[in-house]
């Protein structure tokens, strides 16, 4: 399983070098702090938060509290609170829908997902609305198998809305309790296909009222701050419930993900440390934190 140190390494190489003269000194050097708040932007950190952690750095002093500290503290509280979904808990039946850009690693990651739930003791089934590409739903299918899961294929240019329909009356009939429906991956600035959305949306609710019961975007961190550019439109033509990220491990630009959260108030709930099936980890703020700020003792 990857760590939060190894999967934050690239972003992190960014600004350590600044960050540390920083901590070193007893109050923040102006050239210092300046060079610091240049990177963290560099890395995707929302300006309003490079703002916010500059004051209250200067403010460290008069509450006695070190620099690493306040650093911390600022960067986990503009995180919030970010659950993921406790799997073996989840009303049966429970169908999330997972939606992104081409490439962002959506069919990888509701294998994942499905991987997490049999851990759980559920019984999920994945089923494969990505009708747009063959070796999509060729790709869902050999995970399926692969974990031990069952599975919807659609055939390549069918309708994406009776895949997810006929995914949810299939796991019906075959008393799967955890439905993942994996879609084509779309550029948020084609209208026509955000919009197959709402028909993908309307399906799932025709055959289970409610339905989709969760809607999460899964994001590249390779991107940055595009990916939030792709969330917010996203979030416009289908309500978003959560954001997993993935590619963590191979960004530069992990700051981004304080965006995603302050932004679109959107809880990160896993992020992608790796290609392996465990690699798939819920989002934990402090650890997070503490690997950008190179705080990780286990390093």
């Amino acid at each position: 399983m990857g760590s939060w140190f190894q999967g934050l390494r690239k972003t992190r190489e960014r600004f350590s070098g600044a960050l540390k003269g920083l901590f070193a000194a007893p109050q923040p050097d102006e050239a210092t702090a300046e060079e610091l708040a240049d990177r963290l932007v560099m890395a995707d950190v929302p300006l309003r938060l490079v703002q916010s952690l500059s004051r209250e750095l200067h403010a460290a002093a008069s509450r006695r509290e070190s620099l690493t500290a306040t650093f911390r503290r600022v960067l986990v509280e503009a995180l919030g609170q970010n659950t993921a979904p406790d799997w073996a808990a989840l009303p049966a039946p429970t169908v999330a829908l997972l939606v992104g850009i081409n490439g962002s690693g959506k069919t990888t990651t509701a294998a994942k997902l499905a991987h997490l739930a049999l851990r759980a003791g559920r019984k999920p089934l994945l089923g494969a609305a990505d009708t747009f590409r063959a070796a999509g739903s060729h790709q869902l299918k050999l995970w399926a198998d692969k974990i031990g899961c069952e599975s919807v294929v659609g055939a390549t240019g069918g309708d994406a809305a009776a895949v997810a329909y006929d995914a949810i009356d299939a796991a019906l009939a075959r008393q799967c309790d955890v439905v993942l429906v994996d879609t084509a991956g779309r550029m948020h600035t084609k209208e026509p296909l955000m919009r197959e959305l709402q028909k993908v949306r309307a399906a799932m609710d025709k055959r289970l009222p409610g339905a989709p019961h969760h809607t999460w975007v899964v994001l590249d961190a390779m991107l940055g701050q595009n990916a939030v550019i792709q969330a917010r439109q996203f979030h416009e033509m289908t309500p978003l419930t959560g954001a997993i990220v993935t590619k963590l491990d191979g960004s530069s630009k992990a700051g981004f993900l304080f965006a995603v959260r302050q932004e679109l108030d959107l809880p990160i709930l896993y992020a992608g440390l790796g290609e392996g099936a465990d690699d798939l980890v819920p989002f934990e703020p402090g650890s997070f934190v503490d690997a950008l700020l190179d705080l990780d003792e286990s390093k």
